[in-house]
């Protein structure tokens, strides 16, 4: 029985870092000398996050200095157990706007969820966030719950696949799935060139979806509804020290090599056409493409390796200089821009993770 997405919620936090700002943070927290503050702001310019959102953050940037906006990081670096508190804090507000834009758009009232899908990759507490979901949504109490946790940017299909899974064996499951991301609670203090370069492009974000079964019927609105028609996962071999997030005393830990475009490019093309060939498509027919904005440089090589034009990533473009890489969030804002645009024909949704590892999922817009 396919998987049928009949909402989509986004949500952001209500104050909002300029690049002036996050760039003023980061030489602050990393750079020791002037010619470590040059190449800062030089890797900020090259991300093309223009704005991000912190749960962090407080005030507005018009009238307060950016220190004074993020009172959290001071002089001395947060251990692992106070960010873990401020997600405690912030994770379950975010998730619920999120969650109540997707019930909206579905058109499904909270207590006809069966299934909870919950993923994240930047905090964690028992009870968790699918139990705050379920006491403030007033889920029944017998919904079945699933964490996909710490697989990164890709995370939210992975959660997918689950939904179809669920689907596929119950046509009655009204399932929710709900990524939440707090990136900024793991700012890197000190001189690492490879944090540095993810302390520039990470920022928070939720978004959620109600998947059902798909409908017998056409949609009443047509291009309101994305199918499911497949997913799939690959491991791109030799390329396991290219991406890593470890939990240190002081957050958690991102690397991300310099390598990894060049790595996702030499292997992406082939994969996916040896992937596609059994569903009869070829990377041609694809119509729409989301693909999850890494940082610029993964976004071109991804381009370059499936001869993609620049309108067919500027979706994923315009999200990340928007609202900066938001890990397993960022894929549900760029399929659901995507989705209301209502382009005909196959939409292939790709994004990366440690391992490295790509994940893929094929969709298409409801029938008229």
């Amino acid at each position: 029985m396919p998987l049928s997405i009949r909402g989509i919620g986004t949500a952001t936090p209500p104050h909002q870092l300029n690049q002036a700002e996050a760039m003023a943070l980061a030489e602050r927290v990393s750079a020791d000398n002037g010619s470590r503050a040059a190449l800062v702001r030089r890797i900020q310019g090259r991300t093309q996050v223009r704005q991000r959102g912190s749960v962090l953050a407080t005030g507005n940037a018009n009238q307060q200095p950016s220190d004074e906006r993020l009172p959290f990081y001071g002089n001395q670096s947060p251990t692992t157990a106070a960010r873990m508190a401020a997600f405690a804090d912030h994770a379950a507000p975010l998730a619920l706007d999120a969650v109540r834009g997707a019930l909206a758009d579905a058109a499904i009232e909270a207590p006809r969820i069966t299934h909870l899908i919950t993923v994240c990759c930047t905090g964690f507490q028992a009870p968790g966030l699918d139990l705050a979901l379920i006491h403030q949504l007033g889920l029944d109490p017998g919904v079945q719950r699933t964490h996909v946790g710490f697989m990164g940017c890709h995370g939210a299909l992975n959660g997918l696949r689950v939904a179809q899974a669920f689907v596929e064996a119950d046509a009655e499951a009204v399932v929710l799935l709900c990524a939440v991301e707090l990136c900024s609670l793991h700012l890197y203090y000190g001189w690492d060139p490879e944090k540095v370069v993810a302390n520039a492009l990470f920022a928070d974000g939720a978004a959620a979806l109600v998947a059902t079964a798909k409908p017998a019927n056409p949609s009443p609105c047509p291009g309101s509804l994305l199918n499911l028609l497949a997913t799939g996962s690959t491991v791109i071999p030799h390329t396991a020290d290219l991406m890593h997030w470890q939990i240190g005393d002081h957050g958690f830990e991102m690397g991300l090599s310099s390598q990894v475009p060049e790595a996702v490019a030499a292997q992406l093309g082939p994969w996916l056409e040896h992937w596609l060939h059994p569903r009869h498509l070829r990377l041609a027919e694809i119509a729409s493409w989301a693909v999850h904005p890494g940082g610029p440089r993964i976004l071109q090589a991804c381009a370059a390796a499936l001869q993609l034009e620049p309108h067919q990533i500027a979706t994923s473009q315009a999200v990340l200089q928007e609202h900066g890489n938001m890990s397993s969030a960022t894929i549900l804002f760029i399929l659901d821009r995507l989705r209301r645009a209502a382009v005909p024909g196959p939409c292939l949704a790709l994004a990366f993770g440690p391992g490295l590892c790509a994940e893929v999922a094929l969709l298409e817009l409801a029938a008229a």
